[in-house]
């Protein structure tokens, strides 16, 4: 029964964490726990709100104030990356994984060795880690139910289409950010708060800057690979600027299936947390009546290097995707606070690929040492 279902959550204080309890109020489901990194008033709120029996602050002076704030309640308040893994050991049923970036990694390895099911939405993760990932689901026989809304489109598509060998290729939509069509030339002065300015979708601020730079989909192309047991040559980028289809997939015969919704990331939370079963959307329907067009373009990965570098990094296989992503996180975050160009995040990116030397996946540590000697990179050449 989906009202006995209890639902754990990794990032509950973000924009894929507040949008899955908006799910969860309205289905009326058990939260068991909940964590931050450090936003702690909402976090609160959230303790109030849904009374877990246990929440997480990966900073441990914040969680040392929210076990004072909320000592009224009987929610036990853990820290640090320990509280997360433990979180990930708890008795739910689906973890919701909605951290951002690598931190996610060893929290999604500890859930699967529990055995849990995980509704993922930190591609990350599966970016940088996908051998050991992957591998470690079929050891333990868990399911990784896809919340980006590309992954979910995928993965709902694939429902009807048992046969994996009828399968031609992916056909993978992006937005094309607020910057489709734009030139290098006029990329160059691009301030923050213009990166920032997402046409159709409300994300946080790490993924509306990926979207911008078109590092978002080349991450999903990699996550895509893994999570489909697929070549990446086989899998296409098409901008769609409306956001209304959500990815495709082709069949032998040229035959394609699409999965359409409006662009509202609760529809994927959804469907992953009450996977297989489909309930009433928060979401509005379709107006076909007010939908005039559907538009389709090529990507441009000239002008956005970070999608060519992913393309790159899954060639190069190893551990070069773990290069890209952790190259991409300081990038980013330097962008951010204006320390770099936008068009440096690009050039950053793909020159990792040619200075760090890496080899392969043989364990998290592996992983982690990459995504260090990345970071490390970014930070010694700007």
């Amino acid at each position: 029964m989906i009202k006995n279902r209890n639902i754990s959550i990794l990032g509950s204080t973000g924009s894929i964490g507040t949008q899955t309890l908006d799910v969860v109020r309205k289905l009326g489901l058990n939260i068991t726990a909940l964590s931050a990194h450090g936003s702690i008033d909402l976090l609160e709120e959230q303790i109030r709100e849904f009374k877990p029996e246990v929440a997480a602050v990966v900073d441990e002076e914040k969680a040392k104030e929210l076990k004072l704030r909320v000592a009224d309640t009987s929610t036990k308040i853990l820290s640090g990356m320990d509280g997360m893994l433990e979180i990930c050991r708890d008795s739910s049923d689906v973890l919701v994984n909605a951290v951002v970036g690598m931190v996610g990694l060893a929290p999604t390895l500890e859930a699967i060795k529990a055995k849990k099911d995980i509704a993922f939405a930190n591609k990350e993760t599966l970016v940088a880690g996908g051998e050991l990932v992957m591998s470690a689901v079929k050891e333990n026989g868990v399911k990784l139910l896809p919340v980006d809304s590309e992954h979910s489109a995928i993965f709902q598509c694939l429902q009807a289409a048992p046969e994996q060998k009828a399968l031609k290729k992916i056909l993978l939509t992006a937005s094309g950010g607020p910057f489709f069509g734009k030139t290098t030339e006029e990329l160059k002065d691009v301030t923050v708060n213009q990166a920032l300015a997402h046409p159709n979708w409300s994300m946080g601020a790490k993924i509306t800057i990926d979207s911008a730079t078109m590092m978002n989909k080349g991450l999903e192309i990699i996550e895509a690979a893994w999570l489909f047991d697929t070549d990446p040559d086989d899998i296409e980028v098409v901008v769609h600027r409306e956001s209304i289809i959500h990815s495709m997939i082709e069949f032998t015969d040229n035959s394609i299936l699409a999965q359409l919704g409006l662009p509202d990331m609760r529809i994927p939370i959804q469907y992953a947390i009450t996977y297989p079963e489909r309930y009433e959307s928060p979401v509005a329907e379709i107006d076909w009546t007010k939908l005039s067009q559907m538009t389709f373009y090529s990507a441009d990965d000239k002008t956005f290097k970070c999608l060519s570098a992913c393309k790159r990094a899954m060639k190069l296989g190893g551990l070069y995707p773990a290069v890209a992503n952790g190259a991409n996180e300081v990038a980013n975050l330097l962008f951010r606070q204006n320390k770099i160009s936008f068009l440096d995040i690009g050039e950053l990116v793909s020159a990792s690929l040619d200075e760090v030397k890496v080899g392969r996946a043989g364990c998290l540590d592996d992983v982690l040492d990459a995504d260090i000697r990345a970071r490390e990179f970014v930070y010694n050449n700007i």
